[in-house]
């Protein structure tokens, strides 16, 4: 998609073919058997978790998760007696995988974002967070469209073609995980203009001129001298206004829920442990215990680790220092990664650049 254009309406074979051009079929399996509904993952982050849902699927097969080179695929659709019947084959190397089903569906879950965040790159970590934040946005805007954010993210998301903010001179991830962009040196006029709009309600009169210079004389140069600026004190006030609105800009979405699952015997036997000790139950229940699991871990722990970050915040906070929470949790319905952990930003002031320290609170 070029710049500013957003998708008019969800069309799933398109999205699914889209998938399939770009060698992407990762597969979410029903919880029973009894389901019908195979699940395709379409996008996956921190601010949406979105599927293609084969409705009353069969699939024949052997499927590879771990597979990750070319796909051949071919759709063909068949008339029977209770309407249309479609067949999807995948070719994973030497590995054929069929699904049946008779229709195809989107489903799409937002969340909040604002308070969400990764520590891969050290140095400016709050500034890759803003980068994180506003990157993640703009693929939520970019491929589920406009009835997927408000007027006011979609207006935050041009912001990932200002390179003073995007990956450009913020990186949030190394180097080899980045999806490069077209002409990621080249700001657009709107993105400039949301600048602007910050800087003046900022009331920060230098970096209003610099970005009326930036908007003649762009390029890799002028873009590095105004990323130098925002990590500076004096322009601090730009930042902190352009992160509330990102969290303003998300609070209306759900924070993610955990399902209640049964704990699998290869858990360790230390997790085990701590899950017995801290577990309120009848001593009486079935010996194949239940609890909620967040990324591999109890409620109980997770409450535990924000707890211990919250009580942490307080009393720094008391001694008069700034601190913002910073929260990493997993996927609801996909296996990553990624596991519970919340962060600490403190922030700091060194030869006039505002830096922050990073605690990390994790089971």
């Amino acid at each position: 998609m070029e710049k500013n254009d957003l998708r008019t309406e969800l069309n799933p074979f398109e999205m699914l073919e889209e998938l399939l051009w770009q060698d992407q079929f990762e597969l979410i399996f029903p919880e029973n058997e009894k389901q019908s509904e195979l699940r395709l993952v379409y996008l996956m982050n921190d601010a949406v978790e979105s599927f293609l849902v084969f409705v009353n699927a069969k699939m024949t097969g052997q499927y590879q998760p771990d597979y990750e080179g070319e796909l051949e695929a071919e759709l063909s659709r068949e008339n029977t007696e209770n309407g249309y019947t479609y067949v999807l084959v995948v070719h994973q190397g030497d590995s054929v995988v069929t699904i049946f089903f008779e229709n195809l569906k989107v489903e799409t879950h937002l969340y909040r974002y604002g308070d969400l965040g990764h520590f891969w790159v050290k140095g400016y970590e709050y500034l890759r967070q803003l980068e994180y934040r506003i990157a993640i946005l703009h693929t939520k805007c970019e491929y589920l469209g406009a009835d997927a954010a408000s007027e006011e993210e979609r207006k935050l998301a041009e912001l990932v073609h200002f390179p003073p903010l995007n990956y450009a001179c913020y990186p949030a991830v190394p180097a080899k995980y980045i999806v490069p962009m077209v002409d990621v040196w080249e700001p657009t006029g709107q993105a400039i203009s949301i600048m602007e709009e910050l800087a003046s309600e900022a009331r920060d009169h230098s970096l209003l001129q610099c970005l009326a210079f930036y908007r003649k004389h762009h390029g890799k140069r002028m873009s590095r001298l105004l990323a130098w600026m925002l990590h500076h004190v004096r322009h601090g006030v730009v930042v902190d206004l352009l992160m509330e609105k990102l969290m303003r800009a998300s609070e209306n979405y759900p924070v993610r829920s955990y399902k209640t699952e049964k704990l699998k015997s290869e858990n360790s036997a230390s997790m085990n442990e701590e899950i017995e000790k801290r577990e309120v139950c009848d001593t009486k229940a079935s010996e194949q215990r239940t609890v909620s699991v967040v990324g591999g871990i109890s409620q109980q722990l997770y409450e535990k680790i924000l707890m211990q970050a919250v009580q942490r915040k307080m009393e720094l906070e008391a001694q008069g220092k700034q601190v913002t929470l910073v929260r990493e949790e997993p996927f609801t319905t996909a296996q990553d990664s990624v596991e519970y952990k919340v962060y600490l930003m403190i922030w700091k002031k060194k030869r006039g650049n505002r830096i922050v320290e990073v605690e990390r609170f994790s089971g």
